[in-house]
């Protein structure tokens, strides 16, 4: 068999020509590599199997969705629980360490504390506040570098709230409402790997 990886590869490198007209996400999403704006401190994901393996609750992943270049600097951060698919998206005025801090500290108000086990998400300088995430007892790991699929659940659902922001949008003009509505709408989606119940049941199921 063939991994989705080479697929992914060929795909890439124009190897293939297939029609990807019937796909989510229309075209092929490999991007140049880009350094600015990260940096290379912290711990790998790599190491934790309780990350990766789903069967504990309490595992977040955690992205930020931007606005259009030069046309805000209003983003979403946004978080998703491994096991449940359950996703949360905040509005923060700006992609700087402080703003997603203050979104952090919201979740830690929405959740009780051992809810919260661990962070993972990629090395974008927002995510420069992560000591400070770790000061309240919450581990914090991050990706390799250019792995997105170390955090595919928060790229599938960032992916599926697209649909009701999309790229030209500017997210600091979009209301609460609307936010809530399209994060709600996401997580009573039957999911297939939730036995087709939904994010929002798994998480109930967890919480009780």
């Amino acid at each position: 068999m063939v991994a989705f990886k080479t697929i992914y590869n060929w795909l890439y490198a124009d190897l293939i020509d297939l029609d990807l007209s019937v796909l989510r996400r229309k075209e092929k999403s490999r991007q140049p590599k880009e350094t600015r704006g990260r940096f290379r401190i912290g711990t790998s994901i790599a190491n934790p199997k309780e990350v990766r393996n789903r069967e504990t609750f309490g595992h977040w992943e955690l992205d930020t969705v931007v606005s259009s270049r030069g046309k805000s600097k209003g983003c979403l951060a946004t978080f998703l629980e491994r096991k449940t698919r359950f996703y949360l998206a905040l509005k923060i005025p700006d992609k700087t360490a402080k703003a997603m801090f203050s979104a952090i500290e919201q979740i830690c108000k929405l959740f009780p504390k051992e809810t919260l086990k661990t962070f993972t998400s990629d090395e974008g300088k927002e995510f420069a506040c992560y000591p400070l995430v770790e000061n309240l007892g919450i581990s914090f790991f991050f990706a390799n570098a250019y792995s997105s699929w170390q955090r595919g659940s928060n790229e599938n659902a960032n992916g599926l709230l697209r649909e009701y922001f999309p790229k030209k949008t500017d997210l600091a003009a979009i209301s609460d409402e609307a936010l809530n509505k399209a994060s709600s709408d996401i997580n009573h989606r039957p999911r297939k790997c939730l036995a087709y119940r939904t994010a929002y049941e798994a998480l109930v199921d967890e919480l009780e």
